[in-house]
């Protein structure tokens, strides 16, 4: 499997994850992100012995677009405290299944996981066993049926964007599991990690790479404008 690569050096590896491959291994066993990067280290730098690898975030298995890792400890050491510090700054782009009633604005919802079906159930007061869940969201282009958005997270809880999209009405295009129509010829969901923004380890300078989703299913119709629009939205400091 072929990875393409947005951003490396001795520190930092940036790549485009394929939507259907897991972050890291699961109980499928399928070829997962992480050991995948591993190998190709190993083969394209010719290293001896194990290849260390620090997976930063995580990306759902349906998923794709942009993730970082960091190629030495010292690195994810301090890539880590930016992420927990919000010194990282992540855009999603989706295709929603409907158009919103506010073109954009920040959600707050309550979500609490069935680790056991993995499904999110969602709140609008806190629950018991519930996590408080923000996002910001902005409408970029939308035609009678559905909506091309970014989306900014301001926390990081499992299925955040998949569930509080779809309590809101909008489901993400293709979600089955909440609740969005199948789409013929399309597997995966409408969720893309389009930006990524992090202070570089040594440096400190920003680090910045961007992917956008190839024109297919979903997000076919599309013009790229729209696409670069919703890409670059929160990086120009737009709330909604």
């Amino acid at each position: 499997m072929t990875i393409p690569v947005l951003y490396e050096d001795n520190h930092v590896l940036a790549v485009i994850k394929p939507p259907g491959v897991p972050s890291q291994e699961d109980e499928s066993r399928d070829p997962d992100m992480l050991t995948l990067l591993k190998q190709d280290l190993k083969l394209r730098h010719n290293k001896p012995g194990n290849v260390f690898l620090g997976l930063l975030h995580r990306l759902d298995r349906p998923v794709g677009g942009a993730m970082i890792f960091a190629k030495t400890s010292k690195a994810a050491s301090r890539m880590s405290e930016s992420i927990r510090s919000r010194s990282f700054d992540k855009t999603y782009i989706c295709v929603l299944q409907g158009i919103p009633r506010a073109s954009g604005g920040r959600l707050v919802h309550y979500l609490r996981k069935d680790a056991k079906r993995n499904v999110v159930a969602v709140f609008d007061r806190p629950a018991p066993d519930a996590k408080e869940a923000v996002l910001s969201y902005s409408v970029i282009a939308r035609d009678s049926f559905r909506s091309l958005a970014a989306v900014k997270l301001h926390t990081g809880r499992s299925h955040q964007i998949r569930a509080q999209m779809s309590h809101i009405g909008t489901p993400l295009a293709g979600d089955l599991k909440y609740g969005a129509a199948k789409l013929e010829g399309f597997s995966d969901i409408a969720l893309w990690s389009a930006s990524l923004i992090i202070p570089h380890p040594v440096t400190k300078e920003a680090i910045r790479v961007r992917s956008l989703p190839e024109p297919t299913g979903p997000w076919s119709g599309w013009t790229q404008q729209q696409l670069d629009a919703a890409c670059s939205h929160f990086e120009l400091g737009l709330e909604s």
